[in-house]
């Protein structure tokens, strides 16, 4: 069987390549580490800058204990056509209260089932980007995306 062909990738637009893959994906996999276990799960982010990540949680799931243990986190986009993005970075509790206020009043699904902004129970993640990697389907080789 003929490797399939792919589509040649010009380094002039892997940023937007990349950022139209985290667009096209509203439930990338969040890999966290339990002890000596990887985890992964859909998380349905509620805003996202650039590459930087912000992820609603409950303070209740073990996402959270495995956050604090280790902050340290990949989210994995795919696209309808199966081109993928991989942002390594760390994940950081947001304490901004501004920012809070903004993700809060933007994402209604969080109003309806938290109820109000100081609701305990809520956490919102940053996850800085620490690496931003691109590949098209059957390339079977990462682009590195820069960062700044």
């Amino acid at each position: 069987m003929a490797k399939p062909q792919v589509e040649p990738v010009d380094p002039k637009n892997l940023v937007e390549l990349a950022r139209a893959v985290v667009q096209a994906d509203r439930f990338p996999d969040l890999a966290t580490i339990d002890g000596d276990q990887p985890r992964v799960r859909p998380v349905s982010p509620v805003r996202t800058d650039h590459f930087t990540v912000y992820v609603a949680n409950l303070r209740s799931y073990h996402k959270t204990v495995e956050i604090a243990a280790n902050p340290k986190v990949e989210l994995c986009y795919l696209a309808p056509n199966h081109d993928q993005v991989r942002i390594t970075g760390i994940a950081e509790t947001v304490q901004d209260q501004t920012l809070l206020k903004q993700i809060w009043d933007a994402n209604p699904l969080l109003r309806q089932y938290l109820g109000m902004l100081d609701n305990p129970e809520l956490v919102v993640y940053r996850i800085r980007p620490k690496r931003v990697r691109f590949m098209r389907e059957w390339a079977l080789e990462y682009y590195d995306v820069p960062l700044a």
